[in-house]
């Protein structure tokens, strides 16, 4: 399910300002991965991305696929029945995991993905190519591990031993879904990821969620390297939120769940779209 696009204007100038970044493709990619990094993350409306774009052009690549540089992605997130991913989270637990299959739809390619916050604010990640996302169908194939070309995994035992959860403990939650556009800094000490059109589905509850006029904005960078972006930021006065689209997803869509620490920010992101 999509959401109801926000204002076409602000599609179309954001289209065409990208259209005048220098492309990069996926496979120049390959040298700005990032896999254990120091992330910020910024929530803006997106009225005001394309004069974040405009400021930016000069200092950085568009990743361009088959001619494309809005990218579409879909993700179903994993959790245990307890929701304990999402209950360290909102208890502020520094060490944390999240789990997922995220299907580059544009690239025609789907991951699952162990995604790892360790007390020291770096996350890392660990996937493996799957065939899509019924992960339920290859837990007896051996499949690639992308950090050790030499390590064929099934779905179960990269889980197993990948994570602090075991396959058995854990089923489908959530479904995330959006439009991405990906920038790298010229000289690719960064990467910036643009998520816009935001859809949340909660697989149990059935509740869905839309955020069409908000954008999250997520610089991730290996270590505190100096940022273009950050500049910009500060010059629209746009300042680093601490969000997750799993736990603001799913504290959208699941009656009844503890969600005090997630009030505040949606308040906050609600107020920010109807200003």
């Amino acid at each position: 399910m999509r959401s109801k696009k926000p204002v076409l204007g602000n599609y179309m100038s954001i289209s065409a300002l990208i259209s005048e970044f220098e492309p990069i493709s996926l496979s120049e990619m390959e040298s700005v991965k990032l896999m254990n990094r120091i992330d910020t993350k910024y929530a803006v409306p997106i009225a005001v991305l394309p004069a974040i774009l405009e400021a930016a052009k000069a200092d950085y690549f568009a990743q361009e696929i088959d001619g494309k540089r809005i990218a579409t992605y879909d993700t179903m997130y994993y959790d245990t029945d307890t929701l304990d991913m999402y209950i360290r989270h909102h208890d502020r637990q520094l060490v944390r995991q999240k789990i997922r299959v995220r299907q580059y739809v544009d690239s025609n390619l789907t991951f699952l993905e162990i995604k790892r916050k360790n007390n020291k604010g770096r996350t890392s990640k660990k996937r493996i190519v799957v065939p899509g996302f019924d992960i339920t169908a290859a837990t007896q194939s051996k499949l690639k591990h992308k950090h050790k070309e030499d390590e064929l995994l099934t779905v179960a035992e990269f889980i197993d031993h990948k994570s602090r959860y075991t396959w058995d403990s854990i089923t489908p939650h959530l479904w995330t879904k959006f439009h991405r556009i990906t920038l790298v800094n010229k000289l690719k000490t960064e990467r910036l990821t643009i998520d816009m059109d935001l859809v949340w589905e909660n697989v149990i509850s059935g509740e869905t969620k839309t955020y069409p006029d908000l954008v999250i904005i997520e610089l991730k960078r290996d270590g505190n390297v100096p940022s273009k972006m950050t500049h910009i930021m500060l010059d629209h006065r746009i300042h680093p939120l601490k969000i997750s689209k799993y736990c603001i997803g799913t504290a959208l869509t699941t009656p009844g769940l503890k969600r005090n620490r997630f009030k505040k920010k949606i308040r906050s992101i609600e107020k920010m779209l109807n200003e």
